[in-house]
């Protein structure tokens, strides 16, 4: 089975901003929350459709999480809170893009930290880690999806470039295996740095911190 990685970038507080807030929105929030609702419906919907059923429905598991809580026992409930947290994350952010499909992006992604670790790639910096890292610190904790998909994964904007700049420069010692989806790695770094420092010094509104991405 292959799995899909998407990013988009956002402002994390724009997305926290939910979290718990227990319907305390302002009258823009209340509006995106209305269609952040409806993607839910939809997209279990269409689980139902499938026969999946993960034991909490994606419009409760998003229930949860503006009343602060995620502490369903359901089997999947994992699922659910991610695919919930996901659709929050989308009505805040970026048109998504595509990073790419793998077979085993675990697997592979962890090869490549391992790749980069011995060419001196610091830890912080490491693909895997912000890929399969988890959510960021202040966000609250949410159990791990069954079988580890659908994931979020997060790197600062602020680190977009020193990763990209760490990889280059030991891109042509790398193993030949690796190189042509570090390339892509970095282009895509280096353009959402360059859209990043872009936008915020001729964008006043502009807040925008936290490349997010979807692994499904």
């Amino acid at each position: 089975m292959s799995h899909n990685i998407a990013y988009s970038t956002a402002d994390k507080a724009d997305v926290l901003a939910y979290l718990g807030s227990n319907g305390n929105l302002t009258a823009d929030q209340r509006r995106c929350l209305d269609g952040i609702r409806k993607y839910a419906q939809a997209h279990q919907e269409d689980l139902d459709r499938q026969g999946v059923d993960w034991g909490l429905s994606i419009p409760d598991a998003l229930d949860h999480l503006i009343a602060g809580r995620t502490d369903s026992d359901a089997e999947c409930a994992g699922n659910a809170y991610h695919s919930a947290l996901q659709h929050i994350i989308d009505r805040n952010a970026s048109d998504p893009y595509n990073l790419g499909t793998y077979s085993k992006p675990s697997m592979f992604f962890g090869l490549v930290d391992d790749e980069m670790r011995r060419l001196g790639v610091p830890a912080d910096l490491l693909p895997h880690g912000y890929l399969y890292g988890g959510l960021p610190d202040d966000f609250p904790h949410i159990p791990h999806s069954l079988d580890g998909y659908p994931a979020i994964g997060y790197l600062p904007l602020a680190k977009t470039k020193p990763a990209a700049d760490a990889y280059r420069a030991v891109l042509d010692r790398m193993d030949p295996d690796f190189r042509y989806d570090v390339q892509e790695l970095i282009d895509k770094l280096d353009f959402e740095h360059d859209e990043w420092e872009s936008a915020t010094r001729k964008v006043d509104w502009y807040t925008q911190d936290t490349l997010f991405f979807q692994l499904t």
